[in-house]
């Protein structure tokens, strides 16, 4: 995952460091002139989140330092996934690939940020089993990103011969279609498979009493 995590930060972040509107992967919305900072900040503070995530899951480093990694779920919160994720809902709302991404993205943020939130107010009331659940989520949809970067290519080679029959020949219509299916797509494996992982593993028995 640190690897996989690596590649897409170098390949994602350059556009957005050159601080070079010209070099967007996104279209500028009509009306919103800031939109290259606000994505730039997103991905900047995203990228935190994601490396802040990797440090978080891995077992050993949560037992070797708990309190580097009490720090570190601060950061990964605070300067992570609470900047990110309030970026994207104005980012996403005003996306320029039509109103179901836009949706979609919205959604996408709001559930973030409540798992996440839900996962720091269960450590700060030291339940700790639903903490690491919720932060299960949270992780999981830090990264559902990698895996929309995934389905887009497959949902272009999938509908791109439909060009001219499904959609008429708009490219417009083409364009908006592949990145709602990837937006919705990407949100709902992740949580599904999250989901599926935490019901699998068996809770944790309490032990009896003695009587």
């Amino acid at each position: 995952m640190a690897v996989i995590v690596v590649i897409f930060l170098a390949f994602s972040m350059p556009p957005y460091l050159s601080l070079d509107p010209a070099l967007s992967r996104v279209p500028q919305p009509p009306g919103f002139t800031s939109h290259y900072w606000f994505l730039s900040a997103h991905v900047l503070f995203g990228s935190i989140a994601m490396v802040g995530a990797l440090l978080q899951i891995w077992p050993w480093f949560r037992a070797k330092y708990p309190a580097v990694h009490r720090k570190i779920g601060r950061v990964y919160v605070f300067a992570g996934v609470l900047p990110a994720g309030l970026l994207a809902l104005t980012v996403g709302a005003l996306s320029p690939f039509g109103p179901a991404t836009r949706v979609a993205n919205t959604v996408a943020g709001v559930l973030w940020l409540g798992c996440t939130f839900a996962g720091w107010r269960a450590a700060r009331q030291r339940r700790f089993g639903d903490h690491r659940r919720w932060m299960i989520r949270s992780f999981a949809l830090t990264m559902s990103i990698i895996l929309s970067r995934l389905i887009g290519p497959v949902a272009e080679i999938v509908l791109r011969p439909r060009l001219e029959t499904t959609f008429g020949g708009s490219e417009l219509a083409l364009t908006q279609s592949v990145a709602a299916i990837t937006a919705w797509l990407s949100t709902t494996l992740v949580l599904l498979a999250t989901q599926w992982y935490l019901d699998r593993r068996p809770a944790r028995k309490k032990p009896a009493i003695a009587r």
